[in-house]
């Protein structure tokens, strides 16, 4: 199971959460070619070891466990999978 980041991160796209992160799994970076144009920042679903870090650099409150993401936004599960190229 990983991490998912919902709509409050669209607009936003605080970096807090990537500094935070000891594996590196989420994207873009600021210094990826794909960041201006995102609309949001994306946790890659195999390379999440579930640790949590990023939940509370969020300012926003947009990342919660997989198996908790509010019910209006549970879209943003396969989005999040999607832009990896993956499905849920």
């Amino acid at each position: 199971m990983a991490y998912i980041i919902c709509e409050p991160c669209i607009g936003t796209k605080d970096t807090a959460c990537v500094d935070a992160c000891p594996v590196d799994c989420i994207h873009p970076r600021k210094d990826e070619p794909e960041f201006e144009s995102a609309t949001q920042l994306y946790i890659d679903p195999e390379e999440c070891i579930d640790c949590g870090a990023c939940v509370p650099e969020c300012p926003v409150e947009a990342i919660f466990p997989e198996d908790e993401v509010p019910e209006q936004w549970q879209n943003y599960i396969e989005i999040n999978y999607s832009h990896f190229g993956k499905t849920k």
